[in-house]
């Protein structure tokens, strides 16, 4: 539905997941016998949870601990551990930072070059633990360092930013032909952030395995501040799933994953973004208030220390429980910030549905309300 904005432009209402909810059905399940398993292209995964790659979230231990939890860690390979031989004290430092010097310094940190042959050995450290490893390229750097990440024996690779798409015009520099480039990839290569349906589908045709949706949509970012752009979650996701349902005809029935990518701080921004259409979600903030994630109760991603724009900031998300703990409970909390898998099964289970793809099917309403 549109809405006069002023007598020259009209808007869409648009949603976030705090304006919807969803709504029991007539059936009820025991939420042991409910199904959250994820599977894309050969990789299946106990849980439909992605931990995002950025520094505070991921460390080649977390992403080890991520796998064996039954999900998937991605590491950021422009972040510390492919820039310095021992980051630790770095993200010590990055974490004791005054606020008003947080960006000046991180920009210094970061201005450090990738090492590829850091990039070969974080990598490699994660598979010799046995489980899926991903890493993620933002489209600047994926033409320079691909080769160096497909030959370290990544299993999944990400090509994540603020925003890509499959046709970026530049007069200064070749830009990454996306189409061609996971045409010639033997890995499945999931892109985003997509925030339309015009802009998923055409991702969706160049190959890829999954799309990324959201657009500066976390707790860190500030996109919406700096460049005046914001996708509301909600109809972001469902917008996508529906470029995937018509891709799916296009295609002769070639299945693109969503997964949903920002907006997801609390267990019932999960179950809803599963309900309006995503096969499973990264999860940043989520997971940075794990104690034993490297950010130590501080958040933070790579627009935060962008040389010439930074879109970000470094945030206190505090420490809630340890990495298992927000995943499957114990919960010590009430608010949604802990046992998230246990709270994605309830919520299933009291509104009768079996397995993910059936919950995509929910009946969902309009319901908003003042948010946390």
């Amino acid at each position: 539905m549109e809405r006069e904005i002023g007598r020259s432009k009209r808007g869409r209402r648009v949603y976030a997941f705090d304006d919807i909810a969803v709504v029991p059905s007539r059936r009820t399940r025991d939420p042991e016998d409910v199904s959250v398993n994820w599977t894309i292209d050969a990789y299946q995964f106990d849980i439909p949870v992605l931990a995002a790659p950025m520094d505070s979230v991921v460390s080649p231990a977390t992403a080890i601990a991520m796998g064996r939890h039954g999900g998937l860690g991605v590491l950021d390979l422009e972040g510390l551990w492919t820039r310095y031989e021992d980051p630790e004290k770095l993200l010590a430092e990055i974490q004791q930072l005054p606020a008003e010097s947080a960006t000046v310094r991180m920009q210094q940190i970061y201005a450090e070059p990738i090492k590829p042959e850091l990039v070969t050995a974080r990598l490699a450290e994660i598979r010799a633990s046995g489980v899926t490893v991903a890493g993620a390229l933002s489209p600047q750097r994926t033409q320079e360092l691909y080769e160096t990440v497909v030959e370290a024996g990544v299993d999944l690779f990400f090509i994540r930013g603020t925003t890509v798409s499959a046709e970026h015009v530049s007069k200064r520099v070749q830009p990454l032909n996306l189409k061609k480039f996971i045409y010639e990839l033997d890995v499945p290569v999931i892109v985003g952030g997509a925030a339309t349906y015009t802009a998923a589908l055409h991702l969706m045709r160049t190959g890829a395995a999954g799309v990324l949706v959201g657009f500066g949509g976390g707790a860190a970012s500030t996109t919406r501040a700096t460049l005046g752009i914001h996708a509301p979650m909600a109809t972001a996701v469902a917008d996508v799933a529906g470029a995937r349902r018509d891709y799916l005809d296009e295609s002769g029935g070639r299945y693109v994953h969503v997964i949903a990518d920002g907006g997801l701080g609390t267990s019932g921004d999960i179950v809803k973004a599963i309900s309006v259409g995503a096969d499973a979600v990264m999860l940043g903030t989520a997971l940075a208030r794990a104690t034993d994630a490297p950010g130590g109760g501080y958040h933070w991603g790579p627009e935060a220390h962008h040389s010439q724009l930074p879109r970000g900031n470094r945030v206190h998300v505090g420490r809630v429980a340890p990495l298992e703990q927000i995943l499957f409970g114990p919960s010590p909390v009430a608010d949604g910030t802990a046992n998230l898998i246990g709270a994605l099964r309830r919520s299933m289970a009291t509104t009768g549905y079996s397995d993910l793809k059936e919950f995509q099917r929910i009946e969902v309403v309009v319901a908003p309300y003042a948010s946390r």
